[in-house]
């Protein structure tokens, strides 16, 4: 079963199209990544899949139930950290997860919950006086109310410290492992590339790209860098390794070039340095990040 599934959505506020026929699965108890630049779309397709907005046109699908027609049942089965996340600020936190596990009618235990998203002190304090990292920890804790088959994370790291970063996919990869499927849409590209199985990124309402990361990658053309440590960088070996098909920068660090190419091109690169009169003496490479495959793909759209 498809834990998400959007087939055609398009939706329109006026003059402007966020979501231009989006096609969408997220398999059942994957961690899937949902990335875009501002504006591309990701929040939109968020409301839509909580039905707090309604497609123009197309149909979504969550939990095998119609977004729209048993949308009280796929929240409650379902558990959300929002972007900008607002507290009570008169409420303890443990008054925030007493009113969450009411309304799912659940029965977990704000202590626990609180102590699994590092806030176990906070329990009695006015959530007022939170820092934003605090408050992100306490709307993680909500969202994991009632063991949810579904948890949807809108920006979650937002405000942690590189601690809470980590504690977080901690939380997000043991979530998976209990059978909970995660939608995950951030920004921060080194957070997805730790903990997602799949990728998805979205460009101006459009899907541009789905996999998994190393099939991104490849995809992408299996970019990376060399860096290449030779008897003498001249001008004349710049000039030669820039003028290899395939390379895209060229920049020299003392005697080192370090060069950002397609992965078919490394060989070459060698070959061109020795070309012009240089020697290696030693070389590595680097596989293309997340950050290098998404610039790819949305430049790539922008360019198109």
């Amino acid at each position: 079963m498809s834990a998400i599934e959007l087939s055609g959505v398009t939706k329109r506020f006026g003059d402007v199209t966020a979501l231009h026929g989006l096609d969408l699965t997220v398999e059942e108890g994957e961690i899937y990544g949902f990335l875009g630049p501002n504006g591309a779309g990701k929040s939109t397709t968020i409301d839509i899949l909580l039905d707090f907005v309604r497609p123009t046109s197309g149909r979504a699908s969550v939990l095998d139930m119609d977004a729209q027609d048993e949308s009280l049942e796929i929240r409650r089965r379902t558990g959300v950290l929002p972007d900008g996340f607002s507290v009570y600020d008169r409420l303890t936190a443990r008054q925030h997860l007493e009113f969450a596990i009411e309304s799912k009618n659940a029965d977990d235990d704000p202590d626990e919950l609180l102590a699994r998203v590092g806030i176990p002190e906070a329990a009695d304090r006015k959530a007022g006086g939170f820092s934003k990292g605090m408050a992100q920890r306490l709307a993680l804790a909500i969202a994991l109310v009632g063991d949810p088959e579904l948890i949807i994370l809108d920006e979650p790291s937002t405000g942690l410290d590189p601690n809470g970063a980590r504690e977080m996919r901690e939380i997000i990869t043991e979530e998976a492992e209990r059978g909970a499927t995660v939608f995950f849409s951030s920004h921060i590209l080194e957070q997805v590339e730790a903990v997602c199985d799949r990728v998805g990124i979205l460009d101006d309402g459009e899907l541009v790209a789905q996999d998994t990361i190393s099939g991104l990658r490849e995809a992408a053309g299996g970019g990376g860098g060399l860096s290449v440590t030779v008897t003498e960088v001249t001008p004349a070996v710049v000039d030669a390794v820039r003028d290899v098909p395939g390379v895209t920068d060229v920049t020299a660090d003392g005697d080192t070039l370090v060069v950002t190419a397609d992965g078919g091109a490394k060989t070459d690169i060698l070959d061109a340095v020795e070309g012009a009169g240089a020697q290696v003496e030693d070389f590595s490479t680097r596989e293309a990040s997340l950050d290098d495959i998404f610039a790819a793909y949305t430049e790539e759209e922008m360019t198109a």
